[in-house]
């Protein structure tokens, strides 16, 4: 699949996105609840808005689904997925561990994902069949010999409900505790596939939250599954798994599985 048009365009809406968080970025700009009480700013709101004018202009055929402004219907088969400031808790609070999320769904299943921080100046780009890259060089997960020296890493226990709580602290027991990672969102994953992670476990996501992450993960060398192991869709529960070395996979699933 040549997706080379499809990797411009993702560039355009980074930067354009780009230009709207700077400047808001450590300001005391306002916050307020959404309807599932998680914050949302003018940032992430005039981000997306930047997104989908130039997504109307280059791509009016595919549709849209962003975190702010919900689904537009396209007719090619193709949609793109936004998600213009992951993690808005840490961007209020001025930490540079959030990031803006783009991807292309093709048939439901992404085949080009984005994560771009900002302020870092970073941009990782997965793309189907090709190498996964930072700001154009090449990344790559690393090994992990055996779970037990594993860096385990998610955003929050609070995402957790009680069952899956048990579950994650279960594989946490297994791993190197010592090290494991608390916050990041979307910039965990980054750091997994750029080799600094070993493994990443959440509930509770939605598309918007893990369908820029599957092609730089995978991309990468590493591996991302719902928390059976299935690959990710449109349709997974958002209890999402991943790996910078998928040869522990097996060993994560058996850890979880022990919590039941």
């Amino acid at each position: 699949m040549n997706l080379k048009a499809e990797i411009a365009l993702a560039h355009r809406l980074a930067d354009a996105a780009r230009a709207e968080i700077l400047p808001l970025f450590r300001t005391q700009v306002d916050s307020e609840a959404k309807d599932d009480a998680t914050p949302v700013t003018i940032a992430d709101r005039n981000a997306e808005e930047a997104m989908r004018r130039i997504l109307k202009a280059e791509a009016g055929q595919d549709g849209v689904h962003g975190e702010e402004f919900g689904i537009e219907p396209g007719k090619s088969g193709r949609q793109w997925v936004l998600d213009p400031i992951d993690g808005t808790t840490a961007f209020l609070a001025g930490r540079a561990t959030f990031g803006t999320l783009i991807a292309l769904l093709v048939e439901g299943f992404p085949v080009l994902g984005m994560i771009d921080q900002p302020v870092l100046g970073e941009r990782w780009l997965g793309v189907m069949g090709q190498a996964t890259t930072l700001n154009g060089q090449v990344v790559s997960t690393r090994r992990c010999r055996e779970l037990a020296s594993a860096t385990l890493a998610t955003t929050g226990p609070h995402y957790f409900d009680e069952h899956q709580g048990h579950t994650f602290m279960t594989l946490a027991s297994r791993t190197d505790h010592k090290r494991m990672v608390m916050g990041g969102d979307c910039y965990n994953y980054a750091c997994l596939a750029s080799g600094h992670i070993d493994i990443v476990c959440e509930a509770g996501l939605k598309i918007h939250d893990y369908a820029a992450l599957v092609p730089v993960v995978e991309g990468a060398g590493g591996v991302m599954s719902d928390w059976r192991g299935e690959p990710l869709h449109a349709g997974s529960d958002g209890q999402v798994l991943a790996l910078g070395d998928p040869a522990r996979l097996e060993d994560v699933l058996e850890a979880m599985a022990a919590a039941h």
